[in-house]
C-alpha cells in the first residue's frame, strides 16, 4: 500500500547519470594539473552546459588562462586562443576578404574567432572598437562580412581574462556589454595546503607541457546532448518567483547604483539548471540559484559611489538580498 502513495513529482524524470558522470571525468582530467581552482571549474562547466559565455577576473598566476585551455581539451572541440593588445584591430580576430588573383573575386579568410572554444586573453587591453566587434558576435554568433552573413559553429563559447590590478593600457569594459557574460568569476589565492601541493607538483614532474596528460573525454554531440538536457531540468513556479524576487530587489536596493536587468533573470534561470544538473538532479533547488547568483549578477550590478568608496563590494550586497529574501520551501 506504501508504494501507491509514492508522489510521482519526485521520480527521476530525466536520464542524469551519464552527463554527472562524464562532468566528473572532466574534472578528473583538469585536476591532473590544477590544485584547487573547484569553484572556476564548476562554473566554467555551468556555463558549458548554459551555452553561456564566461569572464574570468583575478590577479596573474591564478590558473585562470590554463584552466580553460584544459577544459577546451577535455571536450573534442575545436579550440582558439587570441591575445587581445591594443592594437589589435577587428579583423584580426573576425577575418578579412582577400583578393583571389586566380578567379578575380574577394574571399573571406575567417579569423580565430571561427572557433568552438574561444580564449581570450587580457580581454580589457584592446580597444572599444576591438571589444564591440567581440561582443558582437558574442550576442549574434554571426558575423555579416560583405553582406553575407557566417554563423558560428556550435557549441560556441567564449572564455575571457582580465587583470583586476593593472590598469595602465587598459580599456574597460562597458557595463552594457559586460551583460553578455553569463558569469563573471573572481579567482583568488591557493590557501596554504593548495599551494604547498603546487610546489610539490611542480618540483615532481617530468613533464615540459603539463597539459599533454589531459584527455578528451566528452565529444560535441555529447555536450550538445546534455546542453539539451539542461534546458529539460524541472524549475517549480516558486522558484522562478524567487529569481524574480532576488532580480527585482536588486532594482530596489539602497546600495545599488544599478540593478540587473531581466537578462539577468534568464541568466539565473539557465545557471540554475546547469548546477543542478552538474549535482545530477533533475530539478532545480533554491541552493542552486542561491550558488550560481554571485557569478551571474556580479558584473551586472553598480555598488553607489558612495558605498563603493566605503568599500561595500558588489558581492557583499547580493549576499544581504540573498539573507533578506525567504527561501521557497
Amino acid at each position: 500500500m506504501e508504494e501507491e502513495n509514492i508522489n510521482p513529482q519526485f521520480e527521476s524524470r530525466l536520464e542524469m547519470t551519464e552527463l554527472r558522470h562524464n562532468l566528473q571525468l572532466v574534472k578528473d582530467e583538469i585536476a591532473k594539473v590544477i590544485v584547487g581552482q573547484e569553484k572556476m571549474v564548476e562554473h566554467l562547466l555551468a556555463a558549458l552546459l548554459s551555452n553561456g559565455h564566461v569572464l574570468i577576473e583575478g590577479v596573474p598566476g591564478v590558473a585562470k588562462t590554463i584552466t580553460a585551455k584544459l577544459l577546451a581539451k577535455t571536450i573534442a572541440v575545436d579550440f582558439s586562443r587570441i591575445q587581445f593588445t591594443p592594437d589589435l584591430m577587428p579583423s584580426d580576430i573576425l577575418g578579412t576578404s582577400i583578393f583571389n588573383i586566380k578567379n578575380s573575386e574577394f574571399e573571406f579568410k575567417k579569423g580565430p574567432i571561427f572557433s568552438n572554444f574561444v580564449l581570450i586573453d587580457e580581454i580589457n587591453r584592446s580597444p572599444a572598437k576591438t571589444q564591440a566587434a567581440l561582443f558582437e558576435v558574442m550576442e549574434e554568433r554571426q558575423i555579416t562580412m560583405d553582406g553575407t552573413e557566417y554563423k558560428m559553429d556550435e557549441p560556441f563559447l567564449v572564455v575571457a581574462t582580465q587583470n583586476p590590478i593593472e590598469h595602465e593600457g587598459t580599456y574597460r569594459l562597458p557595463e552594457a556589454q559586460l551583460d553578455r557574460f553569463l558569469f563573471k568569476i573572481n579567482v583568488g589565492y591557493p590557501d596554504l595546503d593548495q599551494e604547498i601541493q603546487i610546489i610539490k607538483n611542480q618540483h615532481e614532474s617530468k613533464l615540459d607541457d603539463k597539459t599533454s596528460v589531459v584527455n578528451s573525454v566528452i565529444s560535441a554531440q555529447q555536450l550538445s546532448d546534455y546542453q539539451h538536457l539542461v534546458k529539460e531540468i524541472v524549475v517549480e513556479p516558486q522558484l522562478l518567483e524567487y529569481i524574480a524576487k532576488i532580480i527585482v530587489n536588486t532594482r530596489e536596493n539602497q546600495f545599488l547604483y544599478l540593478g540587473a536587468s531581466p537578462r539577468a533573470s534568464l541568466a539565473l534561470l539557465k545557471a540554475s539548471k546547469a548546477f543542478a544538473a552538474i549535482r545530477g538532479r533533475d530539478f532545480v533547488t533554491p541552493e542552486d540559484i542561491k550558488d550560481s547568483s554571485f557569478a551571474v549578477l556580479r558584473h551586472r550590478v553598480m555598488v553607489s559611489p558612495e558605498r563603493e568608496m566605503e568599500g561595500l563590494t558588489a558581492d557583499e550586497i547580493i549576499r544581504q538580498i540573498l539573507e533578506s529574501i525567504e527561501i521557497p520551501r
